[in-house]
């Protein structure tokens, strides 16, 4: 299956990509949340379109897509693991994943405005693969990994390279800033993606390839990647893990490159579409 969520910001509604068509599945009654991945929400949701297929509303061209995810407890994200990209920003690829967390905060739709924070000059791009939790895993076995997981999502991972790495401390400063989590445009289901490990995934910039990577190249694969974070947290139905990004971003480009207003950021990966976003310079809601 393929899962979207559509309508204005926060007051999204629940629909499903049925052979290229959208429809929309609000009738459903559930949200595509924590509490629908803990409930076996998908196999719920299965029975419920198999029974009324005939009678679902498809939905009109240019739609807003919100992420396919209702706001998760937690966006987890693993640092410098493709050797490509540790190499061009100058790091050791690590021993052990390298796991920070982004702001849930940050989370938007796959074709929404990234605006660029107060005082930024180094707002950069990250295409990266997410995996989206489908059960609660603690202490789990490399082994059984893959079947905690409900489905993947693409996922933009802006990054602020100055507030990560310039103004001290930990990663997370730059990397939890408002719309700097498009995630979409859908949640495909593990029966819909092939050789997760095997995925193209691809990044333009004002329509210049700046990423052109593949899955192939993870320094810690997808299974161990999940049983690795589950030592040292639970991970919740609906909960991201966005799995790294490959060579290509601004950081590692001499001179360095960053966004600007009115660049325009296109994504893609595999099975699971792609997404496009405007950049835009910070304004005070």
């Amino acid at each position: 299956m393929k899962l979207i969520r559509h309508g204005e910001l926060n007051k999204e509604k629940p629909g499903i990509i049925l052979e290229d068509t959208s429809y929309d599945v609000s009738a459903f009654g559930e949200d595509y949340n924590e509490q629908f991945f803990e409930s076996g929400g998908l196999e719920k949701l299965k029975s419920w379109v198999a029974a009324n297929k005939g009678v679902l509303k498809a939905l009109p061209a240019g739609v807003r897509l919100g992420s396919p995810v209702g706001r998760p407890s937690k966006i987890v994200c693993i640092g410098l693991n493709y050797v490509d990209h540790a190499k061009e920003t100058g790091a050791t690829p690590p021993p052990e994943p390298v796991i920070f967390l982004k702001s849930t905060t940050a989370l938007c739709g796959p074709n929404d405005d990234i605006m660029i924070p107060k005082g930024s000059v180094k707002t950069d791009w990250e295409v990266e693969l997410a995996v989206v939790m489908g059960k609660r895993a603690s202490y789990v076995d490399e082994a059984n990994a893959l079947d905690y997981v409900a489905g993947y999502v693409l996922h933009n991972d802006v990054s602020e390279r100055e507030f990560q790495i310039e103004r001290s401390g930990t990663w997370d400063k730059g990397k939890g800033c408002d719309t700097f989590a498009p995630l979409g445009p859908w949640l495909a289901t593990p029966d819909e993606m092939g050789d997760i490990h095997h995925l193209r995934l691809w990044l333009t910039v004002n329509g210049k390839t700046m990423q052109d990577g593949t899955t192939a190249n993870l320094i810690f694969n997808i299974p161990f990647l999940i049983a690795y974070t589950s030592q040292f947290m639970t991970l919740l139905p609906g909960d991201v893990i966005s799995t790294g990004t490959p060579a290509g971003v601004g950081l590692g480009m001499k001179p360095n490159v960053y966004l600007k207003p009115g660049d325009v950021v296109e994504l893609g990966i595999d099975h699971l579409g792609q997404a496009r976003q405007n950049i835009k310079a910070y304004a005070k809601s």
